[in-house]
């Protein structure tokens, strides 16, 4: 690989820790412009566009519904902190090694009233809306015990409600035949507007203190907006097509192809036990379609995901997805990508070879 600095830098003034906690803190883009500019110069940063050596961190749904107990969906993980601590992580790793960073990119879950995994979406043999944090499987349709919300019809496809209620049986059942995910219902989260659809405040400040420190663009990934597939995984939906063969979705290709030019890929952000998971599988699928050694540039920072619990209210949890998330990251380990944590130097990176 080719080589650049692996200097680590202070972290500026201006970062406070404690605003990883603080769920309505969020930068004064212009402050940070300035603030950004003088830091520069007084650590000697150079543009991005120098760089010989292209890292790329690509940051998962680090959002406020996410990444905190005010949001809709926390990652609390089994600590019960787990977001909030990922999130001061995340920055200061962008701090210490903002001059070896070359893109960051920032992806965005992104949502509507009506999707296929929320409540709204559905109703039962009552006509009563389903809750949140139960599957919904084809023999449920077929039982009726779930179907689509009827009112979806006219503006979702035109008022066909039995080609709908096919696309949903169809839908389903191609989620177990992959056998990756039986369709799961969220409570409704990151809506497009709405406050929790927003960056961690601390991270958005991390971000663009560096995109202003290095002329580089603040790059950001949209995803999970086709109210008929859930979109776990960046790199495509769940379900690219519909019931009469027409396409539904489609992969995300150019990013991928983005990622696997870069010299290296650095991955971190929520949850780990599903957004994230979601999108390394399907990473790695490209990887061993092309070249099964492009895995050792895969670094996925552990300390900077956690995975989703959803506590029961007597100590415990309802439901923990940690297992899952922890095999995942043995399994991609198994594949060739480096599990490391953000506070290791980079220069100790195994396979990184800066100078």
């Amino acid at each position: 690989m080719k080589k650049t600095s692996a200097k680590e830098l202070p972290l500026p003034g201006l970062y406070n820790a404690n605003h990883a906690a603080e769920y309505g803190y969020g930068p004064n883009a212009g402050k940070l412009q300035r603030d950004a500019g003088a830091w520069k110069a007084a650590q000697g940063v150079t543009a991005a566009a120098t760089d010989r050596f292209n890292l790329h961190l690509l940051l998962i749904d680090v959002q406020k519904d996410f990444c905190f107990p005010d949001g809709s969906l926390y990652v609390g993980g089994r600590s019960g902190r787990g977001a909030i601590d990922d999130n001061r992580r995340i920055a200061e790793f962008i701090y210490r090694n903002l001059g070896t960073l070359t893109n960051v990119t920032a992806t965005l879950d992104t949502h509507f009233a009506y999707q296929i995994f929320f409540p709204s979406f559905w109703v039962d043999q009552d006509d009563q809306p389903l809750q949140a944090y139960r599957e919904v499987t084809r023999e449920q349709i077929e039982r009726g015990q779930a179907r689509p919300n009827p009112a979806m019809a006219k503006w979702l496809c035109g008022g066909n409600y039995p080609w709908l209620l096919k696309q949903v049986k169809f839908y389903c059942e191609e989620l177990e035949r992959a056998g990756k995910y039986t369709l799961y219902l969220w409570p409704p989260h990151c809506l497009l507007g709405s406050d929790g659809h927003a960056l961690s405040g601390v991270v958005q400040e991390a971000r663009l203190f560096h995109s202003y420190a290095r002329g580089m663009q603040s790059w950001v990934e949209v995803k999970g907006g086709n109210p008929l597939t859930e979109n776990y995984s960046v790199m495509r939906p769940e379900v690219l097509m519909r019931h009469d063969g027409q396409p539904l979705a489609q992969r995300n290709t150019q990013f991928l192809k983005t990622l696997l030019t870069s010299d290296a890929v650095v991955i971190g952000g929520q949850a780990a036990s599903h957004c994230v998971k979601s999108s390394i599988d399907d990473l790695l699928g490209e990887i061993v379609a092309q070249d099964a050694a492009l895995a050792r540039k895969v670094y996925l920072l552990t300390d900077c995901m956690s995975s989703v619990t959803v506590p029961d209210g007597k100590g415990g949890f309802a439901a923990d997805f940690t297992p899952q998330a922890d095999a995942a990251l043995k399994r991609f380990a198994d594949a060739g990508m480096h599990l490391v944590k953000s506070t290791d130097p980079l220069a100790s990176w195994p396979d990184l070879h800066l100078a």
